[in-house]
């Protein structure tokens, strides 16, 4: 449905994208994560044609973008909800109306919309409020809400529940499973890692404006044998250790946070431990430094400076990770 070949993009003399390739199948989910200014936002603008790259080409059903009437065809299907959505002073139902007609949908089938795709997103009872009176999470449901009611082809959400309680989260996924299933491709850059996870099919990973190889939370997809409790789950030549009633096709993570990093064996009721050598080490811009480590697959981990010093650790040290079946988290 939409691909990118060669995206390059610049703020001044600061690139901010260098991305190869990327492809988003139809009726797909998609989870874009990183750190912060590792691109995503940058990436679904390009991506929904509010910004045209510095290089690069988008293809969009089968069809390149090239000239302005191609961008503003394109928007017409990609529909983008932004961190921070805007909301006119006026009612929400007005707020709805506003982006249906700028599309050509008015009358009777414009309120249609506006009525299911509110009661869809669980704030019919917002309908008549003014839209500068509602609440950070608030905004952000009208925002999808108005989204959805375009009946978009594509739809593209940074950071959709970041103000959302689980409850309105759990409900906005699964709004977002069922335009999938009606062949809407969503790409969802969110910092709610647990949330995207099991809610998503494939994953783009940013770090510094380049898409990379392993999630930044460990990210994996596995196959859970049958039964309950403790099991084993295997990634190459490394056996996961883990606890779950889950069965089948799944997701699991292994929280950086959570692996403890050491020069050696120790006493630990830490169930997995895997021996690995230290390829890339870098200050994560919170205080804790990260640590990229082959253990035949890469793992990373986060201990803090003062740790690092203890441990006299540098680029090929050889380091035992550790982290305790429980720890594991199957989506």
């Amino acid at each position: 449905m939409l691909s990118a070949r060669g995206i390059e993009h610049h703020y001044g003399a600061r690139r901010v994208l260098d991305i190869d390739s990327l492809d988003f199948e139809t009726g797909s989910i998609t989870a874009v994560v990183g750190a912060n200014g590792s691109g995503k936002s940058t990436l679904l603008r390009i991506l929904a044609f509010v910004e045209m790259p510095t290089n690069g080409s988008l293809v969009l059903d089968g069809k390149p973008i090239r000239t302005r009437a191609d961008r503003l065809a394109a928007r017409r299907i990609v529909t983008l909800v932004e961190q921070r959505p805007f909301l006119f002073s006026g009612t929400v139902t007005a707020n709805m109306l506003y982006g249906l007609r700028a599309r050509g949908c008015r009358g009777s089938e414009a309120k249609r919309r506006v009525v299911e795709t509110l009661q869809l997103a669980g704030v019919a009872d917002l309908a008549d409020r003014d839209a500068r009176t509602l609440s950070e999470g608030e905004v952000q449901k009208i925002a999808v809400a108005r989204a959805l009611a375009l009946d978009p082809k594509v739809l593209l959400m940074d950071e959709p529940t970041s103000a959302a309680d689980r409850s309105s989260t759990n409900r906005l996924y699964q709004i977002v499973a069922e335009a999938r299933d009606r062949g809407v491709t969503v790409v969802i850059a969110s910092h709610q890692l647990e949330e995207v996870y099991r809610w998503s099919e494939s994953f783009v990973s940013l770090e510094g404006g380049r898409t990379s190889p392993v999630s930044p939370e460990n990210v994996f997809r596995v196959e859970i044998p049958a039964g309950t409790g403790s099991k084993e789950v295997r990634l190459g030549d490394l056996v996961i250790h883990l606890v779950t009633d889950t069965t089948g096709p799944a997701t699991i993570a292994l929280p950086p946070d959570d692996l403890i990093v050491s020069t050696g064996g120790f006493s630990s009721s830490a169930r997995n431990q895997f021996q690995g050598r230290i390829q890339r080490i870098t200050d994560d811009g919170r205080g804790r430094v990260t640590l990229r480590i082959d253990a035949g697959v890469e793992l990373v981990a986060r201990i803090t400076p003062s740790a690092l010093a203890e441990l006299a650790l540098s680029v090929g040290s050889p380091v035992v990770l550790s982290i305790k079946a429980m720890a594991v988290r199957v989506f």
